[in-house]
């Protein structure tokens, strides 16, 4: 499931997060410090230090707005989140193909988390700059994702991505994983469509029995899913 969530941050969030991050000056280093194998070779970024106090203080604010973002919770079902990080690509800079590894360990507690699901929070406005597409390859071909500043994008972590290049301004990100309670994409995607059925039942007051059952298959789906 590839699916944008908007307005996961307010512009006022967004506007002080690019001020920390703007003026965060030796907290940001090559982005190649935390690439494997695959992905030191394509990588030219460059990110926030993720054991600074920059990374932990902006990354606790992303935390608390996805805990109260329904459509991040349907969707994702998480069940950890990798501290979020955070990364900028200048003049020239990109990330070539690459698949995200399924292990990260997390840098404050040691925590082992499989990646199930990549996400990307854009913290640039589109049109303040070129180039710096976020494509990701699908059953349904490249999908290019380049989103307002405060909406995020959520995408299986199998799936082979890139950021094409930068040719002018700066694209401003954050970027983490999720190890969800469901761990099948395809899993996750019928219990989020559900979900949103649900939701929509629910505002239009349709019959009390139906909506009863629905949930409860809901439930007994994830109940049988759910891998905890």
């Amino acid at each position: 499931m590839l699916l944008h969530i908007k307005n996961v941050l307010s512009p006022e969030q967004v506007g002080h997060i690019r001020r920390v991050l703007d003026t965060a000056g030796e907290a940001w280093v090559d982005g190649r410090v935390t690439a494997g194998y695959q992905g030191a070779p394509v990588k030219k970024n460059e990110q926030i230090d993720e054991r600074s106090r920059v990374a932990h203080e902006l990354g606790d604010l992303i935390l608390g707005a996805l805990e109260r973002h329904p459509a991040f919770i349907s969707a994702a079902l998480p069940r950890h989140v990798y501290p979020p990080m955070f990364n900028r690509y200048g003049g020239g800079m990109q990330f070539g193909s690459h698949v995200d590894g399924a292990i990260r360990i997390s840098p404050y507690n040691g925590l082992k988390l499989r990646t199930d699901i990549s996400a990307t929070l854009f913290l640039a406005e589109p049109d303040s700059y070129d180039g710096g597409e976020l494509q990701i390859e699908d059953s349904y071909g490249v999908q290019s994702v380049k989103l307002p500043a405060g909406d995020m994008v959520l995408y299986p972590a199998t799936s082979l991505h890139r950021v094409t290049a930068v040719t002018r301004g700066l694209r401003v990100a954050s970027f983490f994983w999720v190890q969800s309670l469901v761990r099948d994409d395809a899993q996750r995607t019928l219990l989020h469509d559900m979900d949103n059925a649900i939701q929509q039942l629910n505002a239009t007051r349709a019959d009390d029995m139906a909506r009863t059952r629905l949930v409860g298959c809901y439930h007994n789906l994830l109940r049988m899913w759910t891998d905890c």
